[in-house]
């Protein structure tokens, strides 16, 4: 359940997971999307295109599937005006992470 009471069952959080995976990773042009080259698109924009295309999305809901999603497909920027997936995309994305250096250290048996 939300916030503000909108129940989401499991069915509806998967369809729109799955909606946004094409939408976010793979296909952008299906609701005329535009994603920038780090692959982000504008959370007011996501929603009006999703719901032009008969899939309703408001912020409550875009929120509740992006925090519940088991695999973290999905990211909001830090002031949550801009969303991505995460991983998997087939179109051409920077995501700019950060290279992290492994940690050097050794167990040694006695």
């Amino acid at each position: 359940m939300t916030k503000h009471g909108v129940k989401m069952n499991e069915k509806e959080t998967k369809n729109i997971s799955k909606f946004l995976s094409l939408i976010l990773r793979h296909a952008p042009e299906t609701i005329k999307l535009k994603l920038d080259e780090n692959g982000w698109a504008s959370v007011n924009e996501l929603i009006e295109k999703c719901n032009q295309h008969h899939k309703k999305l408001n912020t409550e809901l875009l929120e509740y599937v992006v925090i519940n999603n088991d695999k973290k497909r999905f990211a909001f920027n830090e002031d949550k005006t801009k969303i991505r997936a995460s991983q998997g995309h087939s179109i051409d994305v920077a995501l700019e992470l950060k290279t992290v250096e492994p940690l050097h250290f050794f167990i040694m048996a006695l």
